[in-house]
């Protein structure tokens, strides 16, 4: 696929914009004053009373038919392993309780109350797809949720949520933007689940943003085993213009290795039609097993939160998987799963700090990240804070805080950027939001 080009978005300023963010905040203010109002004051978990060890949880499907993330509660030890070995997060003893939700609703809530049960102080790094069943038992317990993967719309709407990136939302509408100049028809192959409905709406956001039509939107099983079927009609629905060639986007998660299986077979009948999705969908691992500078995904453009894996801003983190996984092989520096859960602990750790000598509870967490802590990753995202201000104007995702994207693209295999910096999709989600 060539011949994109990647566009930074401008958010206009002015009074619309201000009148827009504060309708927003009022809204979000009234949503969180109400749930306090009705459940009386938050309690707040105590698993790091004292000198105690501070005790919080991670959890992630893991060994299912579906999105696995199971690298997400192993980079959880491997960070414990790291700070305990350094001391601690001021001088206390970090304790990861882990949980695999199995993609499933049950599961999910399990996971959460569990949570609750063994007093843990927050829900950090975790990844699940079924957010209005783990986040209501976390409400209930007052225990902040930090660094979700973002995959559910319910992320960035509790109060006691705190994203780190923009999520599936901000992923699909800025891929929008990157196709948009560069391709004829897009056809969008997703999942028939929950999660991927939002996908549709949040991919045509882009492309309408900058003048384009809404991409043919193409359900399939999130656990099946073949796509083919499913590959021939995405790469007939993406043909048809003769000036620009068709863009085929498939945003299936883990499933989308076993797509582009089907993809590859049929694709030589179609040769003006190529590749698009976004991270979290491919990365390294997959672009090496389909054939690294002969695959598919060959000149694919991709949509990321965060810098490309060999950026040297991921130093950090891979001395840590080097020195504390031992060898883990969950652990992939260049899943975005593992790299969230390394920003979510980062935030953690400054939360922590920040309370000082006072006592660690879930409650003392959430007043520092509610009063504007404002958290440094080394440039791996924006400074990251939660106050009403740093909230963006969209009634869709009220919690989201970090509206900006990276462009990527493969070249001789290797995932690599396509422009410097971030690309902010505020003005996009706004508009998907409204």
């Amino acid at each position: 696929m060539t011949g994109f080009q990647a566009r930074r978005t401008l958010l206009p300023q002015g009074p619309a914009k201000g009148l827009a963010k504060g309708l927003v905040r009022a809204t979000t203010l009234a949503a969180c004053v109400s749930f306090v109002a009705g459940c009386g004051v938050i309690p707040g978990a105590t698993g790091g009373s004292g000198d105690g060890p501070v005790t919080v949880m991670t959890w992630a499907p893991e060994k299912t038919a579906a999105t696995n993330k199971p690298g997400m509660p192993a980079m959880a030890k491997a960070y414990a392993r790291w700070v305990n070995a350094n001391g601690g997060i001021n001088g206390r003893e970090l304790k990861i309780l882990t949980c695999n939700d199995k993609n499933e609703t049950v599961a999910a809530a399990k996971c959460a109350r569990r949570a609750a049960a063994e007093d843990a102080i927050a829900v950090v790094g975790s990844y699940s797809q079924h957010g209005r069943s783990y986040l209501a038992p976390l409400e209930s317990a007052g225990i902040p949720y930090i660094g979700g993967y973002g995959v559910t719309d319910d992320e960035f709407s509790s109060a006691l949520s705190y994203p780190v990136n923009g999520g599936q939302a901000a992923l699909m509408a800025g891929l929008g933007e990157q196709l948009a100049k560069a391709c004829g028809p897009v056809a969008l192959v997703r999942p028939d689940s929950i999660a991927g409905d939002q996908l549709p709406l949040l991919l045509n956001s882009g492309l309408e943003s900058r003048g384009h039509g809404a991409a043919e939107d193409q359900l399939a099983a999130e656990d099946a085993t073949e796509y083919s079927e499913h590959a021939q009609e995405a790469l007939r629905r993406a043909t048809g213009d003769a000036t620009q060639e068709g863009c085929v986007v498939p945003a299936l998660g883990d499933r989308t290795f076993t797509f582009m299986d089907s993809f590859r077979r049929d694709r030589a009948d179609y040769p003006d039609v190529s590749t698009a999705t976004v991270l979290g969908s491919i990365d390294q691992s997959l672009i090496d097993s389909n054939g690294g500078g002969s695959s598919p995904y060959e000149g694919a453009y991709v949509t990321g939160w965060y810098p490309v894996e060999t950026d040297e801003r991921w130093d950090g983190m891979k001395k840590v998987i080097r020195e504390h996984a031992f060898g883990d092989n969950r652990i992939d520096p260049a899943d975005p799963g593992v790299q969230t859960t390394w920003i979510a602990y980062t935030v953690l750790t400054a939360a922590i700090e920040a309370i000082g000598g006072g006592e660690v509870t879930s409650t003392a967490i959430r007043r520092v990240l509610d009063d504007g802590l404002k958290v440094s990753t080394g440039g791996l995202t924006p400074t990251l804070s939660w106050r009403f201000e740093d909230l963006i104007a969209s009634t869709g995702f009220p919690r989201l805080i970090n509206p900006e994207v990276t462009f990527q693209v493969v070249r001789e295999g290797q995932l690599v950027a396509a422009r410097r910096g971030f690309v902010n999709v505020e003005k996009t989600l706004v508009e998907a939001g409204a």
